[in-house]
């Protein structure tokens, strides 16, 4: 994922989560890449892979609703619909080390089943 321009490394990287391509997600980061998320604080390369990475076969429709980038920095705001009806609405913020992602911060919205809120617990 060689480019200069990060919203295409940004729309890349999306695609390859809903292709499930790990391969692909793993040479976009760092070998330092921090995740930050409500359940994850600071988690390395190798956690972030054993804890966050799943087969996207769950979701059914992912909408990359705004990309704004400044320098090596950039937030990503997305809209996913699961299969099962339920929505979410995610912000990221992006660090960028050249053209790859030495960190994420996840900034997690509200949830609906059939458009209805849920209320969101435990993971």
């Amino acid at each position: 994922m060689v480019s200069a321009n990060k919203s295409e490394i940004i729309r890349k990287l999306f695609a390859a989560y809903m292709a499930n391509d790990r391969k692909t997600v793993e040479s976009a980061f760092t070998d330092d890449f921090r995740f930050t998320s409500p359940y994850d604080d600071e988690i390395d390369r190798a956690t972030y892979f054993e804890r966050c990475w799943r087969v996207a076969d769950w979701i059914e429709l992912q909408t990359l609703e705004t990309i704004m980038v400044e320098g090596d920095a950039a937030f990503v705001t997305y809209r996913c619909v699961a299969k099962g009806g339920k929505s979410f609405r995610n912000t990221e913020f992006f660090r960028f080390k050249d053209d790859r992602i030495g960190r994420i911060d996840v900034y997690f919205g509200a949830a609906y089943q059939d458009g209805v809120f849920v209320q969101q617990g435990e993971r």
